[in-house]
């Protein structure tokens, strides 16, 4: 096979020749491609030079390797990389990576979706199946597979090697004849600015705070489902997790933290989204140093404002919010109650605590044309 061009709009993708051997030598010197890519490091001229002279040209003879630079259509700089890896049988692997000065234009995922039309297409490669691969916690790429319409079928630990180093894998399908849309939403995580508790995304600097909240005493009582001791590496996997429940569309999750800033002081969470009723359900737990100060019965009203706030203005648009504690909760009824819910129904024996008791679940909930205290 010969190389071609492809053309969309303010996109040109065409396999790279000598004169971009430079261009290409520079690109890959970005900490962040070198993060999260495969390629020599350091990545030198001749690497670069054997690319499009070897690598390239093999991979067009075999049609097994297309390989292509993703180009500006008026000058023809090389912009990032793009390929198309067969797996036989009617399946082929997309890979890409894009130049700095190039990311956050959409111009990855208008990239992807010219070669996947060409690789479904009768007229081109006539595949059923594209499938991305993407080490976990490379958040970009994930973000244009999702753009895309691949939905992520899984992970695959120890997917890849990366310069001796095993590295867990995100994997997710295209079929032939889906939409190349999200095929479900990416929930934002918005900084909710209150008087007492700023509710923001994790951060892996908080898996301090983390574990001194999920070991303390009153927390291991009322959440029985904890693990015990609760050691740094769950509370590194409880942060990552929580970008993948908003990436899924399932949860947003903030972790409370004080107005001048510093280490999460709490974590609360809207679980359920996906329940496609206009509901969710709330879940929270406080640092044993920062209860008593108000802050769950503020943050619970800053989840419930943008949880009913119209789409259009940035919020979730939810109809209805339901929470629950357990018998003898007394403080966490209160921030419920605080918080302007309402009972409605008893689950008899429907949590375990720690210890293995098992105690009624006490209902509430909040519909969005109720008043908010």
């Amino acid at each position: 096979m010969q190389p071609f061009e492809l053309r969309g709009e303010r996109l040109l993708l065409a396999a790279p020749v000598a004169a971009d051997i430079d261009r290409i030598a520079e690109l890959c010197q970005d900490p962040e491609i070198q993060r999260w890519t495969t390629l020599p490091s350091p990545y030198t001229h001749e690497h670069a030079k054997s690319f499009v002279e070897d690598v390239v040209p093999a991979g067009w003879d075999t049609e097994k390797d297309l390989t292509w630079a993703i180009r500006s259509p008026e000058d023809r700089v090389v912009q990032g990389m793009i390929g198309l890896r067969s797996e036989g049988d009617g399946a082929a692997e997309v890979g890409f990576w894009l130049a700095p000065d190039a990311r956050g234009r959409r111009l990855a995922s208008r990239a992807v979706r010219l070669v996947a039309e060409y690789a479904f297409a009768d007229i081109g490669l006539g595949l059923t199946h594209l499938h991305w691969r993407a080490s976990v916690g490379n958040w970009p790429s994930r973000r244009v597979a999702w753009s895309c319409g691949f939905r992520v079928e899984g992970k695959l630990r120890g997917g890849v090697a990366r310069r001796g180093v095993r590295e867990d894998i995100w994997m997710a399908t295209l079929a032939a004849g889906e939409p190349m849309r999200p095929a479900s939403p990416w929930l934002d995580v918005p900084t909710l600015q209150g008087s007492r508790v700023v509710l923001r995304r994790f951060a892996e600097t908080d898996a301090g705070a983390v574990v001194e909240a999920c070991n303390d005493p009153v927390t291991q009582h009322w959440l029985g489902g904890l693990p015990s001791p609760y050691t740094p590496e769950i509370a590194r996997a409880y942060i990552r997790d929580r970008e993948e429940e908003a990436a899924a569309g399932r949860g947003v999750h903030w972790a409370a933290a004080l107005p001048e800033g510093g280490p999460a002081i709490g974590a609360f969470s809207l679980m359920g989204l996906l329940s496609h009723d206009g509901g969710a359900e709330i879940g929270y737990w406080v640092h044993p140093a920062a209860r008593g100060r108000g802050v769950a019965t503020e943050a619970v009203g800053l989840m419930a404002r943008h949880s009913f706030a119209p789409v259009s203005s940035g919020g979730l648009g939810l109809r209805r919010l339901v929470i629950a504690h357990v018998t003898g909760n007394d403080a966490s009824r209160k921030v419920i109650e605080r918080a302007g819910f309402r009972p409605y129904g008893v689950e008899r024996a429907g949590e375990r605590i720690r210890g293995g008791v098992v105690l009624d679940l006490h209902w509430y909930d909040l519909l969005s044309d109720d008043p908010l205290p």
